[in-house]
């Protein structure tokens, strides 16, 4: 779902799979009354495990569920998966540069102190939503400018402190109005002067020293600018499953289990652009395959065995 805006997601939690036992939730928080279930999870684990996906989602009444997969091979472990609580129509797409910011937080400060990780864990969220809260309105940098240059005056630092009241003046309207245009070009999927915008709002930033909304913008950009890219690869893979099962009709051998890693491929791909009904008539058709290619590896032996007596009579 292509949007502009985003919103806080009301709820984290930061789970393990477990290949014996399942799903165990090592850290959560949430804003709301709405939490994980252990139903959630449990379609979480086999999205994950049984379906080899990175990023999966799945939906309960008007409330969203994002999971994804943590490479923490940096910190010895396996099975690591952090997930938000969304709403329905929020733009996965356009958050997901954040939430991999808060991927790289838990890494960087992991410990099997389930305490300490649901601090953490707390700490993102909750930085995440003065993050937004800032980048809405203008009044709440102005107010972290009054803070800052408070501070350099009480150090000294005069001509530091006058150079960013002046900018404080004019550059948190100028950021406001840039993240404003991006969003617009991003809803009517211009990426390429959307990802302009983006980093021209960085640099906004930059100049009143705002490093947090400086490296958010930033990133945000890189993932704008890849969506063309996205899309395209979409697109082939779509062409290239069609173009795999025209062969069905001539019967050629292993059909089935030629095409499927390309369907594997694909889901996870349309799972990253959000895109769920894409992703639902996918995994059908990749059930679907996985079964044929099954009765067709067992018709194949039949005939086999069927050749092997027919030459004994």
């Amino acid at each position: 779902m292509i949007n502009g805006e985003l919103k806080i997601p009301s709820g984290i939690f930061l789970y393990e799979i477990d290949q014996s036992f399942g799903p165990n939730i090592i850290a959560d928080y949430y804003l709301s009354d709405e939490k994980v279930t252990p139903e959630v999870l449990k379609e979480f684990a086999d999205k994950h495990c049984k379906k080899d996906l990175c990023d999966a989602t799945t939906s309960r009444d008007e409330v969203r569920f994002y999971s994804s997969e943590i490479n923490a091979e940096s910190i010895g472990l396996k099975n690591l998966y952090l997930g938000f609580i969304i709403n329905e129509d929020e733009d996965l797409v356009a958050l997901k540069s954040h939430f991999e910011k808060i991927e790289e937080d838990i890494l960087q400060n992991y410990t099997k102190d389930k305490k300490k990780m649901q601090l953490i864990i707390k700490n993102n969220l909750n930085s995440f939503l003065s993050l937004l809260e800032k980048l809405e309105n203008p009044k709440l940098i102005k107010e972290t400018i009054n803070e800052k240059t408070k501070k350099m005056l009480d150090e000294g630092k005069l001509q530091e402190a006058r150079e960013l009241i002046n900018l404080g003046e004019k550059i948190p309207d100028k950021l406001s109005q840039e993240i404003k245009l991006a969003s617009e070009y991003y809803e009517n999927m211009v990426f390429k002067k959307a990802k302009k915008s983006y980093l021209k709002a960085a640099d906004y930033a930059e100049q009143i020293q705002e490093t947090e909304i400086v490296e958010f913008l930033r990133k945000r950009a890189e993932n704008v600018a890849n969506i063309p890219d996205l899309l395209k690869t979409l697109e082939a893979l779509n062409k290239a499953i069609k173009k795999g099962l025209d062969d069905v009709e001539y019967k050629k051998e292993n059909v089935y289990e030629r095409v499927k890693p390309l369907i594997e491929k694909n889901i996870n791909l349309s799972n990253s652009l959000e895109d769920d009904a894409l992703a639902a008539i996918l995994g059908d058709l990749n059930k679907h395959c996985a079964r044929a290619a099954k009765l067709a590896d067992q018709l194949n032996n039949l005939n086999k065995e069927i050749i092997n007596l027919l030459k004994k009579l």
